[in-house]
């Protein structure tokens, strides 16, 4: 099992690197939109700059997390079936999909920061906001992309099925990220660091779970 899941990471790494599209494309999207907020705002409150951040984030992981199953042919889905399990296919993808979030998440908080200014009292927070956000759209958006592959409308499909599935995890990032910004105690924060860990952990689990019963459709 982990030499499959280390062999599917392999092909997803390498395919990435020949292509580059996903890549080149979330970068010139985190660029374009970051210096369009920074036109049209200039200066924003926190509070503000916070709920931006996460909606230019949350759109680009839609981008960046929807290719997994459907930019694949059917022909190579049936051809993985042969070689690996699904429990294989499903973990390589969401952990290349969770380490892509997080270097759309860096490069967005990077950029942001530059051009709007960075207000972020407690950076260690955010931090965690940042990685365990991640974990949850990567792992979330990885089930949603398997499931609208097997339709023919998968690209709209896709953004529709998203926003109930995710909107309970971005509630708590939102409101962990907005404690880090404006300084709250950490005995205020840390409740929201739990919460949003356990459904992390609980959309990772849904994903072994449920692929396997798609993966045979």
């Amino acid at each position: 099992m982990f030499n499959t899941i280390k062999q599917l990471l392999i092909k997803e790494f390498t395919l990435e690197w020949r292509n580059r599209y996903a890549f080149n494309g979330i970068v010139v999207y985190t660029l374009i939109t970051v210096f369009t907020a920074f036109l049209a705002f200039k200066e924003v409150s926190p509070e503000t700059w916070n709920a931006l951040f996460w909606i230019i984030l949350l759109f680009a992981a839609i981008i960046t997390v929807s290719k997994s199953f459907m930019q694949e042919a059917r022909g190579r889905q049936l051809y993985y079936y042969t070689l690996a399990s699904p429990v294989a296919v499903i973990i390589s993808k969401v952990i290349y999909n969770v380490c892509f979030m997080i270097f759309v998440s860096l490069l967005c908080y990077a950029t942001y920061s530059w051009f709007l200014g960075n207000p972020v009292e407690l950076q260690l927070y955010f931090i965690y906001a940042l990685l365990l956000g991640s974990v949850s759209m990567g792992a979330a958006f990885t089930l949603l992309s398997a499931l609208a592959s097997k339709t023919n409308s998968g690209a709209l499909l896709m953004p529709v099925l998203s926003i109930p599935i995710i909107f309970p995890c971005i509630m708590v990032i939102i409101k962990l990220s907005r404690g880090a910004v404006i300084g709250l105690d950490p005995s205020v924060i840390m409740p929201n660091v739990l919460v949003l860990s356990a459904l992390s952990l609980m959309l990772v689990v849904l994903s072994i779970i449920l692929f396997p019963l798609t993966w045979k459709e």
